[in-house]
This record gives C-alpha cells, sequence and structure tokens, in this order.
C-alpha cells in the first residue's frame, strides 16, 4: 500500500526534540460572547487555564494544546467572533510565558485561520485542525476541508513555521460523505495537502481509536501519527507502540470527565505508565 508524506523532516522531533511524546489539553472555559458563559471574570478564565497548564507540564508531560471546548455548541468558522481569537492568544502567552513548553492551538469547530493568528501572536509551534481536507457532517452542520484557505494564510503571516497536526476520520461527526473512499486514502489526502502530523481519534471525546484503526492510518503515510482522544494509562502502552505520540484529556481530569480541572494524582499515575513505552527513566 503506497504510502505519502508532505516532506522527509519529522514535526514531532523539530518541535519537541524527542521521537515520542505526551501532551495535555487545555479546555478553556466558556469565553465571554459564548452560550455557556455566566458572567465569570476573564481572571477566573485565565487562573483556571494556568492551573491545568501547571499540573500537567508540572506532571511531566511534554506541550499542550489550547483549546475553546467551554464554547459549546460551537460556532461553524465563519461565525466565529474576533473575542474568541483574543481571549485565545491571551491564554496561549501567559501559559508560555509560564511553562516555556511546546503549545499547539484549536480553534472549535474547525477553525484553523483564527488559530493560526493565535499561534503566531502567543508563540505556540502548531494548530489542529480537525478537517484539514474533504469535507465531513459534524454536529455544526456541513464542514469542509479548508487546507488551501489556511495555507495561503499562513504564507500571508510568514509563520510557514507553525506545523499543521490534522486528524484523520474526525470524531463527532459522519464520515457518509467520503463513505467510498477507505480510511488510508482519507488520510493520504491529509498528506498531500501538507499536513505535518496526523492524528487518529475515536468517535467522540474520551473515546479511544481502536488499534485497527490507528494501524489503517499508519499504513498510509510515514507522517508522524498521534492518537488525539480516549488515551488512558490503561492503553498507552499499546498506543505508543504505535505512534508518535499522544494528546491525553479526560482522563487527566477530576472523575475522568472533560470539563473538571486536572487531577494530579491521575497525571501522576498515568506518566507512571507512559514512561516504560517512552523509554524515560
Amino acid at each position: 500500500m503506497q504510502k505519502i508524506s508532505s516532506g522527509t523532516s519529522s514535526a514531532i522531533r523539530e518541535i519537541f526534540q524527542a521521537d515520542k511524546v505526551l501532551l495535555g489539553m487545555i479546555h478553556c472555559p466558556s469565553f465571554p460572547g459564548s452560550p455557556r458563559y455566566k458572567d465569570q471574570s476573564v481572571d477566573s478564565i485565565y487562573d483556571a487555564c494556568m492551573r491545568d497548564a501547571d499540573a500537567l507540564i508540572g506532571g511531566g508531560l511534554d506541550g499542550l494544546v489550547i483549546e475553546n471546548h467551554g464554547d459549546i455548541p460551537f460556532s461553524k468558522p465563519e461565525d466565529i467572533g474576533h473575542e474568541t481569537a483574543a481571549f485565545m492568544s491571551v491564554v496561549t502567552d501567559r501559559i508560555k510565558t509560564a511553562t516555556g513548553v511546546p503549545l499547539g492551538i484549536n480553534v472549535l469547530a474547525n477553525a484553523p485561520i483564527p488559530a493560526l493568528a493565535i499561534a503566531l501572536a502567543g508563540a505556540a509551534s502548531f494548530i489542529r485542525v480537525n478537517q484539514w481536507a474533504n469535507a465531513y457532517v459534524a454536529n455544526e452542520g456541513f464542514m469542509e476541508g479548508r487546507a488551501g484557505e489556511a495555507l495561503r494564510y499562513r504564507s500571508l503571516l510568514r509563520a510557514e513555521h507553525i506545523k499543521v497536526f490534522a486528524d484523520s476520520h474526525v470524531k463527532h461527526g459522519a464520515h457518509a460523505i467520503t463513505a467510498d473512499r477507505t480510511i488510508p486514502e482519507q488520510t493520504r489526502d491529509l498528506a498531500f495537502f501538507d499536513a505535518d502530523v496526523i492524528i487518529a481519534t475515536g468517535q467522540r471525546t474520551g473515546n479511544a481509536a481502536t488499534l485497527e484503526e490507528i494501524d489503517e492510518v499508519r499504513s498510509a503515510t510515514d507522517l508522524p501519527l498521534m492518537v488525539g482522544s480516549g488515551v488512558t494509562r490503561e492503553n498507552i502502552g499499546d498506543i505508543l507502540s504505535r505512534t508518535n505520540g499522544v494528546i491525553v484529556a479526560s482522563s487527566l481530569k477530576v472523575g475522568g470527565v472533560w470539563w473538571n480541572p486536572v487531577d494530579p494524582e491521575r497525571v501522576k499515575a498515568f506518566m507512571d505508565a507512559a514512561r516504560p513505552a517512552l523509554g524515560r527513566d
């Protein structure tokens, strides 16, 4: 089966100076302008993000992905307000200044243009994009890949150093539009449209990608591969044996629920399970 790669260098190694990495999620609380925002002070929002960042990086993770997950229900890219980028830029800058670790930005839903602006303003290293090529039916409705638009904007910003981490067969949606194309074929499309890292996911937040699906994605590209959903201390060894790393969120939160704060004890248990697979002391 032919593999496609958009380049010869590894974005994971370039960003993290490692071949396998563990990334935590900063699920930002609801920002002003979103339906679930209830007049919390802006400082309380920033403080919540900082506490999670401190717990994750203090526990030994290699980097973070910052996401506006509290802005449920998510808007389509063209309807996202400028305030979202403004607040996320401040969060990113504060976390970068405090931790110094590599950061990624994901603006929901599927909004690489503001994500690139935030990443450049806050010195983040990459963006995550849920639908980079092709199209699918998401919770928000019809969602198109925006690779052409995003890469032209990145070029305009002279921000080619900001890498693209793109989901393959992304969660929270139906893929009937591309049902005649296999997961490996869809993965090749991401590489063909110059993604730098591929992410395999499950069906929803906290749901794990199966090892079979991970292997399908792996078969299609030589690009670095990560798993971005459903990672736990129980499955981290099997996942890391097949991939270049994970983005872990819900299993590190109090009670294993994504909207709760990070639980340092869960972080410790996760890191204890992950270190043997990473080859770290």
